[in-house]
């Protein structure tokens, strides 16, 4: 199936090198120390962190004398694909893509400020509509912030592929990825350009990959401006409702 039309539109109206409509929203949940919901295009995602704190249980055991152990767990509620899910956790695919956020976060995270701790992080995702993945790093990196867990910089994925034959895609949506080729996903730190997680669906020609990445690391880029518009808009937000930086009779910045 053709991806692109004759006017070099996608299936969804889109150009090739056009996310679809991102949505945020940080301090979502106040139980959490830290929590982030993100829409990207019809994908929904709900971002959780709780710590850094004293492992407990089992994690006792895992516990690093000089920095923190990250745990992280994905999930998928039954209703998100529009059929019911049997398992919406503890499968084997939700388990590789919690090591996978993971791994990513990893990478984002300064883990070495918080030795002897734990930091759970949780993400599911409450409609699918293609790059769940993506969408789960991104919201849990906006959660991360709330959290006010020390960070190198963003961690932030994006997903491309390669319509008709030669021209890349960016943000493949659930069409998209069963209808079109292979699939390349990316997470990256997107300030030092460094790549922490690359996943293909399929191989690609030695030809090919090269656009293809790139097309993926500039939606990470644009991704990015996105997540930072987000975090100054939430932390003015929260700064006018708790008085920072107003001045008082005297002159005396609060």
């Amino acid at each position: 199936m053709e991806l692109l039309t004759d006017q070099g539109l996608r299936l969804d109206g889109r150009r090739p090198n056009e996310l679809r409509n991102i949505k945020c929203k940080m301090g979502v949940y106040n139980q959490a120390d830290g929590s982030a919901y993100i829409e990207q295009g019809n994908t929904k995602v709900l971002a959780t962190v709780y710590g850094p704190h004293q492992p407990r249980g089992q994690a006792r055991n895992r516990i690093h004398h000089d920095e923190a152990l990250v745990n992280c767990q994905y999930s998928q509620a039954v209703f998100s694909a529009g059929e019911r899910k049997n398992r919406p956790r503890g499968d084997r695919k939700s388990q590789e893509i919690s090591i996978h956020i993971r791994q990513a976060l990893v990478a984002a995270i300064r883990t070495e400020l918080y030795p002897r701790s734990q930091l759970d992080i949780f993400v599911e995702v409450l409609q699918a509509d293609g790059g769940n993945f993506c969408a789960c790093v991104n919201a849990a990196t906006l959660a991360l912030v709330d959290a006010g867990v020390g960070m190198r910089e963003y961690a932030v994925a994006c997903s491309a592929s390669l319509a008709n034959g030669e021209v890349p895609l960016v943000d493949i949506s659930h069409l998209e990825e069963m209808t079109g080729g292979p699939n390349l996903t990316v997470a990256s730190l997107p300030i030092s350009g460094q790549v922490a997680l690359m996943e293909m669906s399929q191989r690609f020609h030695s030809d090919h990959l090269p656009k293809v990445l790139e097309r993926a690391l500039e939606g990470c880029k644009d991704i990015h401006r996105i997540l930072d518009d987000t975090v100054r808009k939430h932390v003015e937000e929260t700064g006018r409702a708790s008085g920072w930086g107003q001045v008082d009779r005297a002159g005396i910045v609060l």
